[in-house]
């Protein structure tokens, strides 16, 4: 079963509202991240600056070897506002601050001390930061300390002067904490931004997409409006071809096709009503010379008897052939007026089961035909076509099927069901869908049988004059069954109801 699919407006809107999503993550995703790097490194830059330039203010050094006095005055010296230090001298340190408490077992070395920032200790320097200061060098390292809060972390080893003027290694150690929660809010604040604007791109989109898709879906409509009609038989339906853009091209083009279109049927039309003229008017021109041959047929079957055997068998001949003419040419006349429009129904009030007990009767099928009738169902028919669609589907179970044929009468409150069936093999299935079509014969070998191939396409045409239907199918044990549904009120001839 196929999955249902998305209207063209909304597959429209999506196409939309996903360039916009993308296209906006993607800009509003660049931008955060170059502006991220630039805050980022603007505060690196400015913190380390400053590291190095109070670095500066300690040189020279009044000792090569502080005790914890003189690393607790350097580490104060680096601190400035929310900016933490450590000083460190061979496995000894100082905060510059009151020295912490032992850290717990398990402390990742971060301790608080009344405020913020974190306290340094040596615990949470990294190590690889503090090989690059043991290698002389000034190192920096973004960190992520206290519940995930961003920190920089600068460490520089510090210089002591020699007499010649040259300076050297002294052993010691500054390490400086400066925080990052400003330039982090300005980043969160950047990102809240790129979210509204993201936002408001994708409202904007929706309504461009909206926009967009009424100056689309528009004509597509009227194309689609201006097809059905075209479907329905209105081969004036047009549409109006606006700009000249690609769907202008379409419906300049769809306009030409229906034109041609138009023109083409009119011509089959009047193709079609030319030959139903000529078979109505040949039929109404042979009536007179049939029936004087029909008159002269008779008579030769009357003499075939007292005629020479090949006289006599080419008389019964010529008498049966002359038959078959004149039911050709009734048959024909009775398709006319069908195609013409002007078959009418005389309408009566019958007892339907005495109509098939006559039409039976008539034709002196009564002993061969075994009968199932509903009692004192009544209908107003036309009493005349009815016999005509029984005699047709009665007959050609006799000839073609095989016994017992049956016919058996039901009805409803609306509806009355007749179906005639015999138990013969049944019609092929790729016969089934053309019995009813014109001069249609089930087998080659019946092209020159005594049906002309309009019985069933005159019962069908006389079941649709009554607003019913006739239909045909093989019944489960064998046999063809023709069942003929009739409306119990058939409509009055000028069409409407009664």
């Amino acid at each position: 079963m196929p999955r249902p699919s998305l209207g063209l407006r909304a597959r429209l809107l999506s196409a939309f509202a996903l360039l916009c999503v993308v296209t906006a993550a993607a800009v509003a995703g660049g931008m955060y991240v170059e502006a991220r790097n630039a805050i980022l490194q603007r505060a690196q830059d400015a913190a380390v600056q400053a590291t190095k330039s109070r670095l500066k203010e300690l040189f020279p050094l009044r000792s090569a070897e502080p005790g914890p006095d003189e690393l607790r005055g350097i580490a104060n010296k680096m601190i400035e506002g929310n900016v933490r230090a450590m000083a460190t001298y061979r496995g000894a340190y100082s905060t510059g601050d009151p020295a912490p408490a032992d850290p717990p077992e398990g402390s990742p070395g971060l301790h608080r001390q009344g405020g913020d920032p974190p306290v340094v200790d040596p615990g949470m320097l990294p190590l690889s930061l503090r090989r690059e200061v043991a290698g002389g060098n000034v190192a920096w390292q973004r960190v992520m300390l206290w519940q995930g809060a961003p920190y920089l972390l600068i460490g520089a080893p510090l210089l002591i002067a020699e007499p010649d003027g040259t300076a050297r290694m002294s052993g010691m150690e500054v390490y400086v904490l400066h925080s990052l929660l400003p330039e982090q809010r300005s980043i969160n604040e950047l990102a809240a931004r790129a979210w509204l604007n993201g936002g408001a791109a994708l409202a904007f989109a929706v309504v461009l997409a909206l926009l967009a898709t009424r100056g689309v879906l528009r004509p597509v409509r009227e194309l689609g409006r201006a097809a059905r009609l075209l479907g329905e038989g209105d081969l004036r339906a047009r549409v109006e071809a606006r700009g000249a853009d690609e769907l202008a091209d379409v419906a300049r083009t769809f306009n030409t096709t229906a034109a041609e279109l138009e023109r083409h049927v009119e011509q089959l039309r009047e193709m079609e009503a030319d030959a139903r003229r000529f078979v109505a008017d040949v039929s109404h021109e042979l009536r007179t010379p049939l029936a004087a041959l029909a008159a002269v047929a008779d008579v030769l079957d009357d003499e075939a008897d007292g005629l020479p055997e090949p006289a006599g068998r080419a008389a019964r001949l010529v008498s049966q052939e002359t038959l078959n003419l004149t039911g050709l040419v009734n048959d024909l006349i009775e398709i006319s007026r069908f195609d013409s429009g002007v078959a009418a129904l005389a309408l009566n009030e019958v007892d339907v089961a005495e109509l098939v007990r006559a039409t039976l009767r008539t034709r002196g099928w009564p002993e061969r035909v075994h009968t199932e009738l509903a009692p004192a169902v009544t209908a107003r028919l036309d009493p005349r076509r009815v016999d005509v669609i029984l005699a047709n589907l009665v007959g050609n179970a006799l000839r073609h099927g095989e016994p017992p044929v049956s016919v058996r009468l039901r009805a409803d409150q609306d509806w009355i069901v007749v179906e005639v069936r015999d138990h013969g093999p049944g019609l092929d299935e790729a016969v089934l869908p053309h019995v009813f079509d014109r001069f249609y014969k089930a087998s080659a070998a019946r092209a020159r049988s005594e049906g002309s191939g309009l019985g069933l396409a005159i019962a069908w045409e006389n079941a649709r004059l009554h607003r019913g239907d006739l239909t045909v199918t093989n019944a489960p044990d064998g046999g063809a069954v023709f069942a003929l549904r009739l409306p119990r009120r058939a409509p009055d001839p000028d069409g409407g109801p009664e």
